[in-house]
């Protein structure tokens, strides 16, 4: 069995933001204050369930939710460019993990079509952070098939 190995999966899911040196900064976590100028990208967990069509008699897989966050300051010059960025830099993510679907065989795969929930998906929004600085937002979501994480005992 292999068990649930968040820091792996997020340190690969990460690793291709950075390669992309589209960001100013890459973050292990939900930003709680404005992250600054530029492009960001944030990580973190979301929900974990079992997949019972890839589980066995003995064995149970999980669908672990990565989720990601890009953010441009919503003021940034010009302001027609801005939803251009964001879109950009989603679609250079999820080309990056379609194209490395399992993580360097961290996991079975990521869920790119949605066979066992949601698809690798983006959602756009704003946010406002104390202070008032607005950020254009798309928000992923990454969804890991993790094979043989959990051991059925009797």
């Amino acid at each position: 069995m292999t068990d649930l190995d968040l820091n792996a999966y997020r340190a690969a899911a990460m690793s291709h933001a950075q390669a992309l040196g589209l960001f100013e900064q890459v973050l292990g976590h939900q930003p709680v204050s404005a992250p600054g100028s530029g492009l960001t990208y944030a990580m973190w967990a979301g929900p974990v369930r079992p997949v019972p069509s890839r589980s066995g008699l003995n064995e149970v897989s999980a669908r672990l939710e990565l989720r990601g966050q890009v953010f441009c300051p919503a003021d940034s010059e010009p302001m027609d460019d801005v939803d251009v960025t964001v879109t950009n830099a989603v679609s250079k993510l999820m080309g990056a993990y379609c194209g490395d679907f399992t993580l360097g065989d961290l996991v079975g795969n990521v869920d790119l079509l949605g066979a066992h929930g949601e698809p690798l998906s983006s959602d756009m929004g704003y946010t406002t952070f104390a202070g008032g600085t607005t950020y254009r937002v798309a928000t992923l979501t990454i969804p890991l098939i993790i094979n043989a994480a959990w051991s059925e005992v009797a």
